[in-house]
């Protein structure tokens, strides 16, 4: 698709994702199975069934309202994507299109609005058209947007942070992939992160725990989240995070919430479920767990107990 400012018109939560929030923690999934077409995507259906993820979660008539709510004209909002497994279980484009639709109808103007991922190789083999910063709509990885000349230290971590966190975006939507990780056991939002920064193969170990949870609470990183949206239009839930066919379901699913923690906590439970029904042992049982999801609840980054989080389902 070409962008054009002629376009008129969860944490994925809608506030500060970095922070806890005082409410209770709300997550929303949503489902059409029928918005494939055999492998292809019914880019209408997409559409309607992200503005019926905003409905679900914010109780909104109109879905464009939220993006009006959380991001103003004048800010430069960052589209996070997950690439790295190719066109197939990366974050899909008709996916993205819709949210940038959506955002240019909320008067964000398409040159302030930049898709990246961590390589421009990636995000050209997951189907997106490359173009550079100042074009409508721009579309990066962070080898060409560059990197800061000197490392961040925060808790354990010590990295290079992509300039799309720190200087060229002022706020992010989070669009990560809903799917089984061989090492840390599931990457859903909070990982998604691992992407912003030139070393993520250092922060694998012990199944990324506290790598993870003490990266995203960095102000640079979930301090300018404010909204993910869990594409789980096909997940995975064995074989990750490479592209592996015979793993991958055509879910037609779509989550978002206000709370980092609980939304990754229930993309987790959901790959367990799915797990559970092909015969496959738990993720404890394979040991690799993602107790990193505990560690960023330690951290006051939100709620990983299931039976506290308000989950609306349609």
């Amino acid at each position: 698709m070409k962008y054009s400012v002629s376009l008129a018109g969860a944490f994925a939560s809608l506030n500060v994702q970095g922070t806890p929030t005082s409410k209770t923690p709300r997550v929303s999934l949503v489902r059409d199975p029928g918005c494939f077409n055999g492998d292809r995507i019914d880019r209408r259906r997409v559409g309607e069934l992200l503005d019926k993820l905003l409905r679900v979660q914010f109780d909104v008539a109109d879905p464009v309202d939220v993006f009006r709510r959380y991001f103003t004209p004048g800010e430069r909002i960052g589209i996070k994507v997950n690439c790295l497994s190719g066109r197939r279980m990366s974050t899909h484009v008709e996916l993205v299109d819709k949210i940038v639709e959506r955002l240019i109808s909320a008067d964000i103007p398409a040159e302030d609005i930049i898709i990246w991922d961590r390589m421009n190789e990636d995000l050209r083999r997951g189907g997106f058209e490359l173009r550079s910063p100042g074009e409508a709509v721009a579309c990066a990885g962070c080898d060409v947007l560059g990197y800061e000349s000197k490392i961040t230290v925060h808790r354990s971590i010590g990295s290079l942070f992509t300039k799309a966190v720190t200087r060229l975006c002022t706020a992010q939507i989070n669009v990560p992939v809903l799917k089984d990780h061989g090492i840390v056991g599931v990457t859903i939002g909070m990982k998604n992160f691992f992407g912003a920064i030139h070393n993520p193969n250092k922060y694998h170990p012990n199944r990324g725990d506290p790598y993870v949870a003490d990266l995203y609470s960095h102000p640079d990183i979930g301090g300018k989240v404010r909204m993910t949206i869990v594409d789980a239009l096909e997940v995975q839930p064995e074989g990750g995070p490479p592209y592996q066919p015979e793993w991958v379901e055509k879910y037609g699913g779509l989550l978002t919430g206000n709370d980092p923690v609980a939304l990754d906590r229930v993309g987790w439970d959901i790959i367990e479920k799915r797990r559970n029904q092909r015969g496959l042992p738990s993720l404890k049982e394979a040991n690799r767990e993602p107790t990193y999801i505990h560690t960023a609840a330690d951290l006051n980054l939100g709620v990983d107990d299931l039976s506290a989080i308000n989950i609306r389902r349609s």
